[in-house]
């Protein structure tokens, strides 16, 4: 079982989902790097998110939940993301909650 299987994937009561733009994507992979079992780089370069059972979600738009011990790493890919790519939202509403379009 992965972390994300095991793990809630909310933060206080709101369940929140993770997903990258890959036209403004810059392959610096730092979101890999601070959180491997949220993101990975393709072999096009581009980062994308990973789903509960480590499936690389190759669509454009594609979601993974964001697993309660992986908040802090998957805030820290969004502040350090260069390309300002990184978003995520609450589930109950859809208001991006970390990200560049973050209220």
């Amino acid at each position: 079982m992965t972390v994300q299987q095991e793990a809630p994937t909310e933060a206080g009561n709101q369940a929140l989902e993770v997903w990258i733009d890959q036209d403004l994507c810059t392959g610096d992979g730092i979101c890999a790097q601070y959180a491997p079992e949220v993101f990975e780089l393709d072999i096009d370069g581009l980062a994308y998110v990973k789903s509960a059972d480590d499936e690389l979600l190759q669509e454009p738009g594609a979601t993974t939940p964001v697993p309660l011990p992986l908040l802090t790493d998957v805030i820290d890919s969004v502040k350090e993301c260069p390309g300002d790519c990184i978003h995520v939202r609450r589930l109950s509403d859809g208001v991006e909650v970390y990200g560049p379009d973050a209220e």
